[in-house]
């Protein structure tokens, strides 16, 4: 496949064909990341996209299940791209079963609600948005660009229209100041978004990014493993989605999780006491990354 730079995708889309048919993050502010500031964003030339999905017809076959649009919030295509190529991947892909792309609250708010329902019925059916922090102060400072209110209304949004949500949470957002404020109101805000899915990162702060920058000048210090620990404690004490399936099973975590919220939690709680008390291991640096 023709593939322009570094690709990410969620764990959960390991084993799905990534169709790149944007390059880079439209908002492209988030102070943490690093993911996409090597490139200018765009929307692909429609015709290279399209030729990318017969040519992964011939490559995969017919029997492909999932499809996975990049780069960073491709949500944020315009509908006139986002038409052909859904029409181009459900006719070469008969089997396929889901189409998922990365998502801000921005992008889904500036959707109308019958674009939305509109791209649902096309296959879009699963969109992953990282608010990161429900506190409105960390998120203003991590420049996400959207509030707590906003992303409970763009996951309305989103699940009126007929998608499932996958939201993720960044342990030590906050810095050590707002640890605790973090964890309580991410908690509370993945209640409010009411995810089908929930997944938790911790943060890395990556040389050259504005976190970097912050840490340096001593306006951020990021919490000790234990205080981060802490705050996935909080954040699934606190939560109360109406059925949940939650991970930590990203790389850059110290202590993989699985399990359902809300029903899981009180275990998902023990295990977290017993890392903290250091009689479960925790994974090594070495084995890290992002």
């Amino acid at each position: 496949m023709r593939y322009e730079g570094k690709l990410y995708r969620p764990p959960s889309e390991g084993d799905s064909y990534i169709l790149q048919a944007t390059i880079g993050c439209s908002w492209n502010a988030c102070t943490y990341c690093d993911m996409y500031r090597d490139k200018s964003y765009r929307v692909r030339d429609l015709g290279q996209t399209l030729a990318d999905v017969a040519l992964a017809r011939q490559v995969h076959g017919a029997g492909v299940a999932k499809v996975f649009v990049a780069d960073g919030d491709a949500l944020g295509m315009p509908m006139e791209a986002w038409r052909p190529i859904l029409d181009a991947l459900g006719e070469a892909f008969p089997a396929l079963r889901r189409i998922s792309c990365y998502a801000t609250a921005r992008n889904v708010l500036e959707k109308a609600p019958e674009e939305l329902a509109e791209l649902a019925s096309l296959g879009l059916t699963r969109l992953y948005i990282g608010p990161e922090s429900g506190d409105d102060l960390t998120l203003k400072r991590i420049a996400k660009g959207a509030t707590h209110d906003e992303h409970v209304e763009a996951a309305r949004r989103a699940h009126e229209a007929g998608m499932e949500l996958s939201v993720i949470a960044l342990l030590g957002a906050g810095g050590v100041e707002r640890s605790a404020e973090h964890a309580e109101a991410t908690g509370r805000l993945v209640t409010a978004m009411d995810p089908e899915f929930f997944a938790a990162l911790t943060l890395t702060v990556v040389p050259g990014t504005p976190q970097a920058t912050l840490e340096e000048r001593g306006r951020f210090e990021l919490p000790t493993v234990p205080q981060m620990l802490g705050e996935l404690r909080t954040m699934l004490d606190v939560a109360r989605p109406t059925d949940a399936l939650f991970r930590t099973n990203h790389a850059s975590n110290y202590l993989p999780l699985a399990g359902r919220l809300p029903a899981d939690g009180p275990r998902l709680v023990s295990v977290i006491d017993a890392a903290l008390q250091q009689r479960v291991p925790l994974r090594p640096e070495w084995m890290r990354g992002l």
